[in-house]
């Protein structure tokens, strides 16, 4: 389907009000059980870097930003400069840990896909597909659906040590 056809989508604005200009969609929020499990799946298993840390002893909740860049020299590393620049650019992840969490048994948090539903995932463009799940593999990454599982074979999903779902696509088409 064309771009032009989509704009006849029933619901949808008949353009960009120009009052938006310029807005940029810049994060995701997930609450998280155990920071350290999270931390470590998010920057050793995806590649994320971590960019911010803001700390509410009062209202026992810590704020994690995490970004993923290729290359780490384009982070400020002034702090004030640091916050500018998280605040301006897309697909940062929030992870929201509420102190205590960590020592409740069991999970915490709803992921959002088991009923009653209602969030269902975060994703990740990955180069390659198959390498980046063959090394999932290897680092011993739950898996809610594998590429070889069922129709949609050009992505997967793999779970993070809360449950969410991160979908894995890749940009180009597969050769199937």
């Amino acid at each position: 389907m064309a771009l032009s056809d989509l704009a006849s989508t029933p619901g949808l604005a008949a353009g960009r009000d120009a009052a938006t200009h310029g807005f940029v969609f810049n994060h995701t929020m997930l609450r998280v059980k155990d920071i350290q499990r999270s931390l470590d799946f998010y920057s050793r298993v995806l590649g994320f870097t971590l960019v911010e840390v803001r700390h509410f002893p009062e209202a026992r909740f810590s704020l994690y930003f995490l970004v993923l860049v290729d290359d780490p020299a384009q982070i400020p590393d002034d702090d004030q400069a640091r916050h500018r620049w998280m605040k301006s650019v897309p697909g940062v992840l929030e992870l929201t840990h509420n102190h205590g969490t960590e020592d409740e048994p069991g999970p915490v948090y709803h992921d959002g896909n088991s009923d009653p539903r209602g969030f269902g995932h975060i994703c990740v463009s990955v180069p390659d597909v198959v390498a980046a799940c063959e090394r999932f593999e290897q680092l011993g990454v739950p898996f809610q659906k594998r590429l070889r599982d069922g129709r949609m074979r050009e992505l997967a999903f793999i779970r993070d040590p809360d449950g969410y779902w991160v979908e894995i696509i890749q940009p180009t088409p597969l050769d199937c």
